[in-house]
């Protein structure tokens, strides 16, 4: 006899309809599409642009003699795109191996933000190559396996995606089970996906097993790969600014950071599209919150030492970096993202006070530490290179053009017509375990 849970059927029967919305499309889905798709359009056309007339319509020039900076905004926001990716896989993978059944709910929403940040991020390095089909080419005739810059597409882009990508799918595979019992237009493609699950005893130990040891692989990938985008400035010859021993640790929590930020928000967004709030509770939030707050506390000591550092003993070069930071062209943005992340600890304490806060205060701190971070990962990457160069130049200056802006918002559309599509064809929310049992 069929069981109904909640305005889906699972037991004997097939369900009488997909559950979160899916394959069901809404006004509302409509007009987030559109604006997405307008985004995304735009950004081609900005690519398109760049890829026909050349990088001399871009803002970025050499160093030196031009008097600009050869690594621009794509860089900004591969350092992103890449950030934003470490705290949704490994959030899942920690909900796995640490066993927190409060964050099941959002497991699934980390793992596919991880995936599309990826596809970001490649496509940011695809657009900074200037002739990508090249540059792929390129790749493996002269590329040299010791180089910061050759880990960060190997190790940081394509493997770091294979592994998230082989984990979704593998996590997904009971999810896609239930939904191929739908008769509609989406279920062949559910039935790929499931391949012949069944949820039998067997299944479950040999899945349950495969996915605790690629957590187990992952974490420390994750560091690894976020360590070596690290490395690809701290590795540098002649780039004051860059010669840390904390960029490494530095890249790890702040992806930890934009990446937890992120996701509040996503699972906030989700919560109000699907109308989950038994699943996605305000303890769900809190967790999230709480692991956020920490986060922000690490990053901020971690950046207070790394630039009491630069002040105390770094050389002539070193000063005039921070001095620009401090009191220079970026002064306005240095001390606008400390502002931002200190209003985001200052919300995350409030909701201990006020626990009722939960949702609104972990919503606005995350879209104030994504700011932030965006505005960091450009103080990281800019100043060193138009001040405190070793060579008598003068200091340069870089300001983006509307080309490279299209392009950065053309993949925020793309990122968001990926999401969306996804929420479209599969649940984004993992289904309860207990409806799952019902389907065995």
């Amino acid at each position: 006899m069929a069981q109904r849970v909640g305005t889906y059927t699972y037991g004997s029967e097939p369900t009488e309809r997909l559950p979160y919305g899916i394959g069901r499309v809404t006004g509302p889905w409509l007009f987030a599409a559109a604006l997405a798709a307008g985004a995304f359009g735009f950004g081609v056309y900005a690519y398109y642009r760049q890829y026909t007339e050349g990088e001399v319509i871009t803002g970025m020039r050499d160093i030196g003699t031009m008097g600009g900076t050869p690594w621009g905004l794509y860089v900004v926001f591969i350092a992103y795109f890449v950030g934003v990716s470490f705290a949704g896989i490994i959030l899942a993978a920690l909900i796995r191996l640490m066993n927190l059944h409060q964050l099941k709910p959002v497991a699934r929403i980390a793992e596919v933000l991880t995936v599309i940040a990826l596809v970001c991020a490649a496509c940011c390095v695809l657009a900074d190559l200037g002739n990508p089909i090249r540059g792929l080419l390129n790749l493996p005739r002269y590329a040299r396996p010791g180089s910061p810059l050759f880990g960060t597409f190997t190790l940081v882009i394509s493997g770091y995606m294979f592994a998230s990508l082989v984990y979704l799918y593998l996590d997904s595979r009971r999810d896609a089970m239930i939904c191929a019992r739908v008769p509609g237009r989406l279920q062949t493609f559910h039935r790929i996906w499931a391949a012949g699950y069944r949820d039998t005893p067997a299944q479950r130990r040999r899945h349950y097993t495969a996915s605790f040891w690629l957590a187990i692989a992952i974490v420390p990938l994750l560091v690894t790969a976020h360590s070596t985008l690290g490395f690809v400035f701290g590795l540098q010859i002649g780039r004051p600014g860059w010669h840390s021993a904390l960029q490494a640790p530095s890249f790890v929590i702040m992806a930890g950071v934009s990446g937890t930020g992120l996701l509040i928000v996503a699972a906030a967004i989700m919560r109000r599209a699907l109308g989950e709030q038994e699943r996605l509770t305000g303890e769900v939030f809190r967790w999230l919150n709480n692991l956020l707050l920490v986060l922000i506390l690490a990053y901020l000591y971690l950046w207070i030492v790394e630039t009491l550092s630069s002040v105390y003993q770094g050389g002539e070069q070193e000063v005039e970096v921070t001095r620009a930071l401090f009191t220079g062209e970026y002064a306005t943005l240095f001390w606008l993202v400390l502002a931002l992340l200190l209003s985001a600890l200052a919300l995350l304490i409030a909701q201990f006070f006020r626990p009722g806060l939960a949702l609104v205060a972990g919503v606005t701190a995350g879209v104030l530490v994504n700011v932030a971070a965006i505005f960091k990962r450009f103080l990281l990457v800019i100043p060193s290179q138009t001040h405190g160069p070793l060579l008598p130049y003068s200091p340069g200056h870089y300001s983006p053009t509307w080309v490279e802006y299209g392009v950065v918002i053309g993949l925020f559309g793309f990122g968001t017509l990926l999401f969306i599509g996804f929420a479209k064809t599969f649940p984004i929310i993992h289904l309860p375990e207990a409806e799952k049992e019902r389907a065995a």
